[in-house]
């Protein structure tokens, strides 16, 4: 059952005494400009105003949407709020052994952390571990195959809106380094949550899943505590609901072919894949609240977070960001085939995020700046037909017995690969490097 509104806001408002060396500034009861209620012309979700209407008749869940909008990591956030009494350095590697060993490994773990560490171990009643990892098998063929040409492209749409962007610019990710290493970042946790066993306890998904968090715990700490946030237009950074598009792509994606083809209920299939993505969205943090379990539930909570939040594009924060990640060095350039690689994956992502965030509308990329060229449509169709070969072929073997194990151990090899080419992710924020940024309304 949802939380009910009264006690979720109880909640929210409990921030401020719970952690005022966090929260302590804000008022929860101010409505920031980025958040909406019926404004629909001025919405993310402006473009489907039949879908808008529909929404906006379920108060309960649009009034969820509003209170998670003020809402962080309460665990995690308690733990990286020891900044200032225990250090940035020690509070990273105490969460690490905590992963490896067990928080009662820890010399002088603080309460804080042992808090943080057993919610993510409170595995919830309706996980069904062996669905999660039927997901994660299921799920390795479209990441080991398409993800290393997609991320990019997938990583530009989360700089799309000005109120869900400006932590990421704040924390310095405005260079091409920076950048790269924000999407290595994200390509190593979900791939990593896709090996096997990769989120049980003591795997490196549920290791990796905590560093994320602590990262955006200390984002919201820095940010907050440096004087550089404007909580009249945006609320606080990273709230719940802007963990929502990258936890839960898969999930939406899913559910909306799902109700597109006139059906209420997953395959088994579809089901063991939103299992994976919502047992991954539980150890990141997401309540409950917004982690849906019908492609219904699912579609609608996606586009009542649209609807909640104001557009605004702006050059300062997106455009900088965008541009950073397009320059980003993803490929080893050091040989004539990394040369050839990063050209046509530079253009696979321009392309992938006209086809999935811009409507197909090559205009409507280029006011985001991104411009398709014809050479960058010729590469991409060259590394789409490559692509869908290589996905059909695995999709085929996973039906055949005699080879199915075989095919999935080489997918298991082609992640593995993918992951140490990546580099080591360290999941942490250096507020010394944080940037001043512009705060100004929509204008």
């Amino acid at each position: 059952m949802p939380t009910p509104i009264a006690e979720l806001r109880q909640k929210v408002a409990a921030q401020k005494t719970n952690n005022p060396a966090m929260y302590g500034g804000i008022d929860f009861a101010l409505v920031p400009e980025r958040l909406l209620d019926g404004e629909v012309a001025q919405s993310e979700l402006r473009n489907h105003p039949a879908v808008a209407k529909k929404l906006l008749e379920d108060r309960p869940l649009m009034e969820r949407m509003a209170a998670y909008t003020m809402m962080g990591d309460t665990v995690a956030d308690a733990y990286a709020a020891l900044i200032p009494e225990l250090g940035f350095r020690p509070l990273v590697d105490m969460l690490v052994e905590a992963c490896d060993k067990g928080v009662e490994a820890v010399e002088g773990a603080p309460p804080e952390l042992a808090a943080f560490i057993h919610a993510m171990e409170a595995r919830p009643a309706w996980v069904d571990m062996k669905l999660v990892e039927e997901g994660a098998r299921l799920q390795r063929n479209a990441f080991a195959n398409f993800a290393p040409w997609a991320i990019r492209g997938a990583f530009i749409a989360t700089f799309m809106n000005k109120y869900a962007a400006l932590p990421m610019a704040l924390t310095g990710t405005l260079s091409n380094k920076t950048a790269a290493r924000r999407i290595k970042e994200t390509a190593t946790f979900f791939g990593t949550s896709m090996l096997p066993g990769a989120l049980e306890r003591f795997g490196p998904g549920f290791k990796a899943a905590a560093m994320v968090r602590l990262m955006h715990s200390m984002v919201r700490f820095n940010v907050l505590s440096r004087g550089r946030w404007d909580q009249k237009i945006y609320g606080i950074p990273i709230p719940q609901v802007d963990q929502m598009p990258a936890g839960l792509i898969s999930d939406f994606l899913i559910s909306s072919k799902v109700l597109r083809e006139g059906r209420s209920d997953f395959t088994p299939e579809e089901r063991a894949q939103i299992e994976l993505s919502r047992y991954r969205c539980f150890l990141l943090g997401l309540p409950e609240d917004l982690v849906a379990d019908t492609p219904r539930g699912i579609v609608d909570a996606w586009n009542a977070r649209a609807l909640t939040l104001r557009t605004g594009f702006d050059e300062a924060t997106c455009g900088n960001l965008l541009r950073a990640t397009m320059e980003a060095d993803l490929v080893d350039t050091s040989t004539p085939a990394g040369k050839v690689r990063d050209r046509l994956e530079r253009s696979f992502a321009k392309v992938y995020f006209m086809q999935n965030f811009c409507d197909g509308s090559e205009k409507a990329a280029a006011q985001f700046g991104v411009k398709i060229r014809p050479i960058d449509k010729v590469r991409a169709a060259a590394v789409g037909v490559g692509l869908v070969g290589q996905i059909q072929a695995y999709g085929i073997a996973r039906r055949v017995p005699v080879v199915r194990h075989l095919a999935d151990r080489r997918l298991v090899g082609k992640v593995r690969r993918y992951l140490g080419s990546l580099g080591h992710a360290e999941f942490t924020t250096d507020a010394s490097k944080y940037k001043p940024a512009e705060l100004q309304p929509a204008g």
